[in-house]
């Protein structure tokens, strides 16, 4: 793979605007050694959040800095310009034991682990070893992935679908409501050997049928005040079968928070097929003059909703899954598509796409799929979220060998590796 070494600019507005956009940005230029400036750095978060990087943000790309020996400038909490000049690949990793620790207790373990992992990904070397990262800071943070999301979600996806080994344990948990105290998790990671690529582990254009979207089960994880456990268990059983009647509820995990502040659901649906579907609420409201029954049934009402609506979309992942899954698709050889929607992948669409192609295109050629359009990249673009479009638009700058298709629901990855004397 040839690498860009020409400063590459990045509008730290585009899209979401907001840390996202920074960690995705390291961590693809970090994999490529591609020189960067992000300027206006998360330009889209005003008021309390301030824009600028925050200390989550700074403790991941100090990571990646000395990882790469990196050039930085720029590195600060606040700072709205970044430039991030990397120069050593994955694979001249040498250590394999690493720690982290963000600036504040609040900061998300999880957010920082993103922004590292995709590195660690290919910084295999020839004895096959793994990789030991514990990071400290929060485990249950505000906008940010739990850590019950993280190890009933997205690593068991990854491990489904890109053959990605990751195991992890929660050392202690850190919230970032109540009294601040760090947190950590422990995470072995094994890289992919040295020149291999990426690659989906099932055919990417797999018809879905209906049976995808029968549920088989719904494990439910709690962590709440334990005077509420009794109450928010009963409700979330009863709101859970009305929606989905005749469905196993399997009640996974409960922790007593230890304040009453701290209220934590995770729902994770399960197909008969091996899809899966996640829906969390960290409550964010004031308990003041509530009981127990009302504050169950606030909660429960609420998670068990947006779990519903997730499923009665129809996609093969849930809204969150699918923008975390873009930079492993467009870092993967060959194609990949985790749509949400009926919409399957390779039906032709209309609007924001250009460069019609058709069965004769060599490459992209699939003997079942339909007329593909190449999607337009020069903003955040495609279906879903706009984190998802977002994060399309950065892998799409990063890695320009990575192709999306019909607003984004397929994609071509760059198929990256690196053999050992890079």
């Amino acid at each position: 793979m040839r690498l860009k070494k020409t400063l590459q600019q990045l509008d730290g507005r585009t899209g979401e605007g907001g840390g996202q956009l920074v960690r995705i940005a390291c961590a693809l230029a970090a994999v490529t050694s591609q020189p960067i400036r992000i300027s206006h750095v998360r330009g889209n978060r005003q008021g309390k959040q301030n824009g600028g990087l925050k200390a989550q943000h700074v403790a991941a790309i100090q990571w990646l800095v000395e990882a790469t020996g990196a050039e930085v400038d720029g590195m600060t909490v606040g700072s709205h310009t970044l430039d991030f000049r990397p120069t050593l690949p994955p694979t001249a990793l040498r250590q394999r034991k690493f720690g982290i620790t963000a600036g504040s207790s609040a900061s998300s373990t999880l957010l920082i682990f993103q922004a590292v992992l995709p590195f660690l990904l290919f910084a295999g070397n020839e004895n096959g070893e793994h990789i030991d990262l514990e990071i400290h800071g929060g485990t249950n943070c505000s906008f940010s992935l739990s850590y019950e999301y993280l190890d009933q979600v997205l690593l068991p996806t990854l491990q489904d679908h890109f053959g990605i080994n990751v195991e992890r344990q929660l050392k202690k948990r850190s919230w970032s409501i109540g009294s601040l105290s760090r947190g950590s998790i422990w995470l072995k990671i094994h890289p992919l050997s040295p020149g291999q690529s990426l690659k989906l582990h099932q055919p990417w254009d797999k018809p879905i049928t209906a049976q995808d979207f029968e549920l088989e089960q719904i494990d439910v994880s709690m962590l709440v005040p334990f005077a509420l456990r009794e109450h928010l268990e009963r409700v979330l059983v009863s709101d859970l079968d009305q929606l989905f009647p005749g469905v196993s509820i399997n009640f996974r995990l409960f922790e007593d928070s230890g304040h009453e502040a701290r209220l934590y659901v995770l729902l994770v649906a399960h197909s008969k097929t091996g899809l899966r579907w996640g829906r969390d609420y960290l409550y964010d409201k004031s308990r003041k003059k509530k009981d127990l029954a009302t504050l169950s049934s606030e909660v429960s009402r609420r998670v068990c909703k947006d779990l519903f609506e997730e499923v009665s979309t129809r996609g093969v992942v849930d809204e969150y899954l699918q923008d975390q899954l873009v930079v492993f698709q467009a870092l993967a050889e060959g194609r990949s598509s985790f749509h949400r929607g009926a919409e399957p992948a390779g039906v032709d669409t209309d609007g924001g796409v250009a460069d019609t192609l058709d069965d004769s295109d060599g490459p992209l050629d699939h003997s079942k799929s339909k007329r593909t359009r190449r999607d337009r990249t020069e903003s955040a673009f495609g279906e879903g979220s706009t984190h998802t479009m977002t994060a399309r638009w950065i892998a799409s700058e990063l890695l320009p060998n990575a192709q999306w298709f019909n607003k984004g629901s397929i994609c071509s990855g760059a198929g990256v590796s690196f053999p050992l004397d890079t």
